[in-house]
């Protein structure tokens, strides 16, 4: 698409998951999985990976994938797409995290319909359905204003936190309220991609961990699209086993 492209930041080492981009699963590395999935789903947008070591360009060199080096000291990967994005110049960036094998077209179209309208930034959510997750810190969640469906906060807490309950939630209570899990998907328009990467970290997003938050503190405002699709995104190994066993199913 004119004026598009998709940029997915690569780092190595990862706290929970070390060298997770790496992990070998059914054959391929993660990284690889993500890469064909993206060219199968999205053919029409150009594809960059921003990588911060050569080890991360074996498996997308092997396919036929552009890699771009960036810096090793970046602190979240916005800060990576920007200084990529500074050699490619697309007007609007799609960014996929490079620990989604199952990304949808869905997802990337929704990202670029919302980045074009008013909002310099977008991402996805979709419901939760169970209890259990919505008390998964590793799940992050998002609380939206409802007639515009900007985010308000994002967190790695139970928001919103059901004080009559005292947080004591079920799959029911979760189920007939506005309990939605944040998709690690973006668009952002260039402009702002630009100005993020000159914004120190945020409080929030240090206390958080989640880079989203820097944008919100500074006042600029995301759109948050809502998607049925949701994805497995590989955090811990056991996402790792779950994106496993759901190639399994896939081949029965």
């Amino acid at each position: 698409m004119s004026g598009f492209a998709i940029i997915v930041p690569c780092r190595l080492e990862s706290t929970r998951f070390p060298r997770k981009l790496l992990h070998p699963i059914r054959g391929k590395a993660l990284l690889q999985w993500v890469a064909e999935r993206l060219a199968a789903v999205a053919p029409e947008f150009p594809l960059h990976f921003a990588i911060d070591d050569p080890l991360l360009a074996a498996p997308l060199k092997a396919g036929g994938f552009s890699t771009i080096m960036t810096s090793a000291t970046h602190a979240s990967g916005t800060d990576r797409i920007a200084e990529a994005n500074r050699g490619i110049g697309a007007r609007f960036v799609v960014n996929v995290q490079a620990d989604e094998p199952l990304v949808g077209r869905s997802h990337i179209l929704a990202l670029a319909k919302a980045i074009q309208a008013d909002a310099p930034m977008a991402t996805l959510a979709t419901r939760f359905t169970n209890a259990a997750d919505f008390r998964n810190p590793n799940q992050v969640k998002v609380v939206l204003a409802e007639a515009s469906r900007r985010a308000l906060y994002f967190s790695r807490s139970c928001i919103p936190f059901a004080r009559d309950r005292a947080g004591n939630v079920d799959d029911a209570w979760i189920g007939t309220n506005p309990c939605y899990r944040h998709l690690g998907m973006y668009a952002y328009q260039a402009d702002l991609l630009e100005k993020f990467a000159s914004l120190r970290p945020g409080t929030l997003e240090q206390i958080e961990k989640l880079e989203q938050l820097r944008v919100l503190e500074n006042g600029y405002p995301i759109a948050c699209e809502l998607t049925e699709d949701p994805t497995i995104g590989v955090d811990v190994p056991d996402d790792a086993h779950r994106f496993e066993q759901w190639l399994d199913h896939q081949r029965q």
